[in-house]
């Protein structure tokens, strides 16, 4: 995965490139702080090179040059290497630097151009230069989490345990099976978003024994504090779980009998924004403290920002009813991030971890202090928290606000939503694009810490994007309907069918590549539904897709038996239209891997190794298998043993 395949410019004039951190060769560009890093380049003797010249510097800085030290000929090839210490090159917290080589020949240099951060061409001027993550030598991530399949919950539509909660504010839908959820007239226009389900944590708890048959490991609940809205990302109350839900009690013994079950409970944290209505701003008196809104004397008037007092204030994307909270100010981020803030109480009282909302919008002073906050508490209780990040791109190098992010430096995050994963997934199943998965996935696994790459949140939809299902079997996504028609608009059984397979193959590949698989509640159970808020729709209880959630059970199962799936990950060759790649166990357990997949029309014929002799799991048609061939279906998928 590391730069090795190179366009040529002139033809047996191209140099390659080989990495070592030590003895180990290695092909990755994400290197531990105090580790060693040598570059060993071998030059064609007809490129007529001089000399080679190692140009790094730090994102955004001008850079210095390293000169290459000659070593010897081997085969018409000049050698030439250097050897960086990580220790000396970056600061403790880690950091971000961009690379290029420079061969100089006579009265002309050529410079690496980097296509993407794994390929290079040769060109007469400085171009893109190769990403290098250095990050920093203390950085680990939860062992737990590696291997384990997460579910994501979003709490109001998921189960609705009978006399378990108290409605405080807006209005229940009876109708669980039939009922439709609020949508405005048009897409972004304000809505109350005060129309209720009633899913509960009570009914998460009678429902766990039907997730651990899914083989579940870890819960991500959506917001489960004090709100005024179904969604709550208008968080009212940081301290309290919103007594619909079932308040406290309900929490506490949601969270004692996941734990009896082995499995783990992750909290959506959004620290961006409160809601309006909430006892921090309190616009509409709800609370009897005083709110920052209703008066400068507040405790909270410094925790936003306000052009004119009261009614002008910064607020996320402009939405008037989730004000921005400053997160400079030290009171404010100590609320959330000191010893016995937000971030820490509620990992004390059971949670192991959190999923940060818009992690964009989180300044670097909030997340560093949260990762201390979270960390300490956790040792407190003999655990390791998790920290995931709302993150949409390549997290190694995100700007957000003009400012480079240390997401994955070692001080903030230990994982991402791994959306370029379910960009690259779609590319595939949509439209046969297996250059663009390979290149996606190697992109992500060469420019991530390898802890951060065991700790991906590997997902096809949430409660931000339409319905996987619907995607797959309306790419259109139900672009030109009106949000009344896409309530009730529906996939076409034969339309369903063809969604229904894309989706096996897309889970399959899903569950088998490096990171943790996170299933979007009711996808494993046909679940449909077009954009927000119809892609909340209440799960399907009455009549789920039984044979599709079966498909999912033994994806679980896989996952549960296979210590391939926690090790490592390599491409093999395939033809246009379908992928390879293999896992091997990083113990001793000699466990290994083939997974294939086909999206084309034709059968696809692969010579694979010897080793592999029985199917464990196939999508679509069986496939055959016979000594080292394999040949797989149009429109299939298949992990091998």
């Amino acid at each position: 995965m590391y730069p090795k395949l190179f366009t040529q410019m002139e033809a047996g004039k191209t140099p390659t490139i080989l990495c070592t951190v030590g003895s180990r060769r290695t092909e990755r560009n994400a290197f531990r702080r105090g580790e060693a890093v040598t570059f060993t380049l071998r030059v064609p003797r007809a490129l007529g090179c001089r000399a080679v010249v190692l140009r790094l510097g730090a994102d955004g800085q001008d850079p210095a040059d390293l000169p290459l030290s000659f070593f010897g000929i081997d085969r018409g090839q000049d050698l030439y290497t250097v050897t960086l210490d990580t220790k000396k090159l970056a600061p403790p917290e880690g950091g971000l630097y961009r690379y290029e080589f420079l061969f100089l020949r006579g009265e002309r240099t050529l410079f690496t151009n980097a296509t993407d951060n794994l390929h290079f061409t040769l060109c007469d001027h400085n171009a893109n230069r190769f990403r290098m993550l250095i990050y920093r030598s203390d950085f680990r991530t939860p062992a737990w989490f590696a291997g384990g399949t997460m579910y994501h919950i979003f709490v109001d539509r998921f189960f609705r345990a009978k006399n378990c909660g108290k409605l405080h504010t807006g209005r229940l839908e009876e109708d669980w099976d039939n009922g439709i959820p609020q949508f405005a007239e048009a897409p972004g226009a304000p809505l109350a978003n005060d129309l209720f389900f009633g899913g509960n944590l009570a009914g998460i708890t009678e429902k766990l024994d039907d997730l651990a048959k899914l083989g579940v490991t870890v819960l991500y609940l959506s917001p489960v504090f004090e709100s005024v809205s179904n969604h709550r990302y208008d968080t009212a109350d940081y301290e309290k779980i919103d007594s619909l839900l079932g308040g406290d009690e309900a929490f506490d013994k949601l969270i004692a009998a996941a734990h009896a079950r082995g499995m783990r409970v992750i909290l959506d944290g959004v620290f961006n924004h409160p809601g309006d209505d909430s006892r921090y701003f309190n616009r509409r008196g709800t609370y009897p403290e005083l709110g920052a809104y209703q008066s400068p004397d507040s405790p909270y008037a410094s925790w936003f920002s306000f052009r004119r007092v009261p009614d002008d204030y910064e607020s996320w994307w402009g939405i008037p009813i989730l004000p921005r909270l400053n997160q400079h100010n030290s009171a404010c981020r100590n609320y959330f991030t000191g010893k016995n803030g937000i971030a820490a109480r509620w990992i004390r009282r059971g949670a192991d971890g959190w999923r940060l909302d818009v992690a964009d919008e989180l300044c670097d002073d909030f997340l560093n202090e949260f990762r201390a906050s979270v960390k300490s508490a956790g040792r407190e209780r003999g655990t390791d928290p998790l920290i995931l990040g709302e993150v949409w791109e390549n997290a190694a190098d995100k700007v957000s606000y003009g400012s480079l992010r240390p997401y994955l430096w070692g001080g903030q995050l230990d994982g991402v939503m791994n959306y370029p994963f379910r960009n690259a997934v779609l590319a595939l199943l949509l439209h046969g694009d297996s250059a663009f998965f390979r290149a996606t996935l190697t992109e992500i696994a060469v420019s991530y810490p390898p802890a951060v790459c065991d700790c991906l949140m590997n997902l096809l939809g949430t409660h931000d994007t339409a319905r996987i299902l619907t995607v797959l079997g309306d790419p259109s996504e139900g672009e030109g309907f009106s949000n009344a028609e896409l309530s009730t608009r529906r996939l076409s059984p034969e339309a369903r069918a063809k969604a229904i397979l894309l989706l096996e193959i897309g889970a399959l590949l899903q569950f088998t590549v490096y990171g943790v698989p996170s299933v979007y509640y009711g996808d494993e159970a046909g679940l449909e539904g077009y954009r927000d808020p119809f892609c909340r729709m209440p799960y399907p209880w009455a009549h789920p897709d039984r044979s599709l959630r079966a498909f999912y059970c033994r994806l679980g199962e896989l996952r549960a038996n296979h210590p391939a799936l926690r090790g490592t990950f390599r491409f093999l060759d395939s033809p246009a239209g379908s992928v390879c790649y293999e896992r091997r166990a990083r113990d001793r357990s000699g466990d290994r891997l083939l997974i294939a997949a086909n999206l084309t029309q034709d059968p696809l014929h692969l010579r694979i190794p010897a080793r592999y002799r029985s199917v464990l799991l196939h999508a679509g048609k069986a496939p055959k298998l016979s000594r080292s061939n394999l040949i797989l279906p149009p429109k299939s998928a298949v992990v091998l043993q």
